[in-house]
């Protein structure tokens, strides 16, 4: 970590506390939430990403950003796109109440601050760290829109849920560990939610 880096990395972390929390994951996985946290400290401070990661950040907060793919698709695509999006906002929501209400009271890990970096204005969450819901949202966002809507809608789902999650290490909201799981989790949850996108979609519901 260059002088720059170092001096940016204390001078947020001495300015902030842990979020509440009892446990951790382990020596080798804070020395790797560690390492990724001084790679990304050489991007901090600079206008371009401080403003790119807080704004993707904020719009994860909630779903905000799913759900305003939901809505898009059903001004564009009609009641075919309601139909879709309303069916991936009720999924949504229940990978969000396993992930929030469940997992993360599992694990109760700390947050890197309990309230972000103080460079950086995001929203102070209430609950602990592992896994990431953003990330989480943003890989079963992925596995299910991609479903819906087609292998080639890909290439919008993916970057849009890797800028998400990458966000919230980048503003100190969660460790890079949080993020790395959240996605798999996401992105398994997607599965099993794909699976019920598409029997829903076959039957009369919503019609």
């Amino acid at each position: 970590m260059n002088e720059r880096s170092e001096q940016g990395f204390n001078s947020a972390t001495s300015a902030t506390r842990p979020a509440p929390g009892r446990y951790d994951l382990g020596a080798k996985v804070a020395a790797f939430d560690r390492s990724v946290d001084g790679v990304i400290e050489r991007m901090r401070g600079h206008r371009v990403p401080d403003t790119v990661f807080v704004t993707a950040s904020r719009l994860g907060d909630w779903s905000l950003i799913w759900h305003l793919v939901g809505l898009t698709r059903a001004v564009v695509e009609g009641r075919r796109g309601l139909r879709r999006s309303l069916v991936f906002a009720g999924l949504l929501g229940a990978e969000s109440l396993i992930v929030n209400q469940g997992l993360k009271r599992l694990f109760n890990r700390q947050r890197p601050t309990i309230a972000g970096d103080d460079r950086l204005r995001v929203r102070k969450p209430l609950t602990s760290s592992f896994p990431s819901g953003h990330a989480s949202a943003a890989g079963f966002g992925g596995v299910v829109l991609t479903d819906q809507e087609g292998p080639r809608s890909a290439v919008l789902w993916v970057p849009m849920g890797a800028t998400v999650a990458f966000s919230r290490v980048y503003v100190r909201i969660h460790h890079a560990s949080d993020v790395v799981a959240g996605v798999a989790v996401g992105a398994a949850l997607g599965t099993v939610g794909r699976g019920v996108s598409r029997r829903l979609l076959r039957t009369n519901v919503l019609r």
